[in-house]
């Protein structure tokens, strides 16, 4: 069990900072936890690595939100553990905080680190996870590998503008349409049942001229709501 505790680097959804230390006192406190030997403690290389150099010798409660995460993910890594437990790290935390936090993840990632990410930002476990896993009421409904999870929910928008403003949502023989912004309209297909030439195809017959057309992919948000709120039929079972 201890060597267990020790292979874990935990940064909690919660901020836990001890606000009378300086973020220097606060590493090296968590380093002498963990019985890391003063020769061989990197608070320095830790604080500079996550932008707080210039608040090493300031007081935690000075700190802002941002800057104490920051603070609490270089307090995980003080006994450069091979795994990484991140709650929620970026509720909370600004745009800039958040892209240069996720540079750091992802260069220890790259070095070797494990990272288990907890998230409500579908966009960022998207980015950034080799293998998701989603929950729904406390069961585990999906973990696979990103594309493969990515790959089950088997439909495509074709996004069509017109050539001219339309009075009207055209009718569009076997598919529904749904307006867009700008008079462009989408339509959704189940890529094993049609193909985008039918649906251009659908589209003509319903008396339509095509100016231009795009296509969209499902992305990890409308995998989730298939899986939690939606129709779940619409996902395509696992395959071995």
């Amino acid at each position: 069990p201890r060597d267990a505790r020790a292979a874990l680097g935990v940064v909690p959804q919660e901020i836990v900072a001890d606000v009378f230390f300086t973020p220097r006192e606060a590493l090296e406190v968590q380093a002498g936890f963990y019985g890391v030997p003063a020769n061989e403690r990197r608070s320095d290389e830790l604080l500079a690595a996550l932008g707080l150099s210039d608040k090493a010798n300031a007081y935690v409660r000075a700190l802002s939100g941002g800057m104490k995460r920051r603070l609490m993910v270089a307090k995980a890594l003080v006994h450069n553990p091979p795994i990484l437990i991140l709650d929620e790290p970026t509720a909370g935390v600004d745009v800039e905080l958040r892209r240069q936090l996720w540079e750091y993840v992802r260069k220890i990632n790259a070095e070797g680190v494990t990272i288990l990410l907890t998230t409500h930002y579908l966009e960022e476990a998207q980015e950034l996870c080799d293998t998701i896993a989603i929950m729904n009421r406390g069961e585990v409904v999906a973990c696979e590998p990103t594309p493969q999870l990515l790959r089950r929910l088997d439909t495509r928008n074709v996004v069509v503008t017109p050539e001219g403003e339309l009075t009207a949502l055209p009718t569009v023989k076997g598919f529904d349409v749904v307006p867009r912004p700008n008079g462009a309209f989408a339509i959704s297909y189940k890529k094993g049942q049609s193909s985008v030439e039918q649906v251009l195809a659908a589209v003509r017959a319903a008396g339509v001229t095509i100016a231009d057309i795009s296509t969209e992919d499902p992305d990890l948000e409308d995998v989730f709501l298939a899986l939690t709120y939606g129709d779940a039929s619409q996902v395509s079972p696992t395959k071995d």
